[in-house]
């Protein structure tokens, strides 16, 4: 058998992808690499006129036909109705991307034991889309490959004074969200590697919106090795390398792209 080259590596040509929270900042590179590399992308939102603006500007280089679906991963029955309509789109799904999110911004002086729990709630609603996808695969004898979304605040804590006298910290919920987030990748990769399927999570460092307060993002800056802040475009090559047959012996990772942040 001819070693793969490359691009054939790289090539999501045919394979059909489901990402939830594609509207949003990051989303929307994330749908953007997987569209580029060839996938069929369904994108889901809280809204389905969001998801469905979504699909629509996505490029299709090789033809395909993108569509949006609900999902509020806070609601089990989107959960279920969403995944549902993403696999009938084609026939089947190859791709999960688990990256929609519903923010927090209290911290630990103000959240409230709701907030918290919901917060957390997140990583339920990865759960039961990641096992809705392996109990999709295993039952067409095919493969596939699951992204969960992390952060650096997954594995790290922040300076607090990165925040004083500017904005609240980082929400604790946050971090202890993003924590579980890569450690459930590590379980769940451990147990389905025998049902063809990888498990892995990319966590971004600093990619600060343009609604980020400018003040906190020069203090940011001054933490970072390479002293800038990262820009989505950046998390494009690494979420392709997970997902595309260029990563088929990597499974149970935690990819962080973080400018260097956790290096030191």
């Amino acid at each position: 058998m001819s070693e793969p080259t490359i691009q054939q590596l790289f090539d999501l040509s045919g394979r059909v992808a489901l990402l939830s929270g594609a509207s949003g900042y990051l989303g929307t590179a994330f749908a953007n690499a997987l569209a580029e590399a060839g996938a069929t992308v369904v994108v889901s939102s809280r809204d389905q006129a969001k998801a469905d603006e979504a699909a629509a500007r996505l490029p299709s280089p090789g033809g395909a036909k993108h569509a949006g679906v609900v999902i509020n991963q806070l609601d089990e029955g989107t959960i279920v109705s969403g995944f549902d309509a993403a696999a009938a789109h084609r026939g089947r799904l190859d791709i999960l991307v688990n990256n929609g999110h519903a923010a927090s911004k209290n911290d630990w002086t103000g959240v409230t034991s709701d907030e918290f729990n919901q917060q957390l709630a997140n990583a339920t609603g990865y759960f039961l889309l990641a096992r809705r996808f392996r109990e999709h695969v295993v039952g067409r004898q095919g493969s596939g490959s699951i992204i969960n979304i992390g952060s650096m605040y997954g594995v790290v804590g922040s300076y607090p004074d990165a925040y004083e006298g500017i904005c609240n910290a980082s929400p604790v919920h946050y971090h202890t969200l993003k924590g579980g987030i890569i450690h459930m990748t590590r379980h769940l990769a451990a147990y389905w590697a025998k049902d063809n399927i990888r498990v892995n999570c990319l966590s971004p460092g600093p990619f600060p919106s343009a609604a980020a307060p400018q003040a906190m993002v020069e203090r940011l800056k001054q933490k970072n090795p390479m002293h800038r802040m990262g820009v989505p475009h950046e998390l494009k090559g690494a979420l392709i390398l997970l997902a595309s047959d260029a990563g088929s012996y990597i499974t149970g990772q935690n990819l962080l792209v973080d400018g260097g942040w956790t290096a030191w």
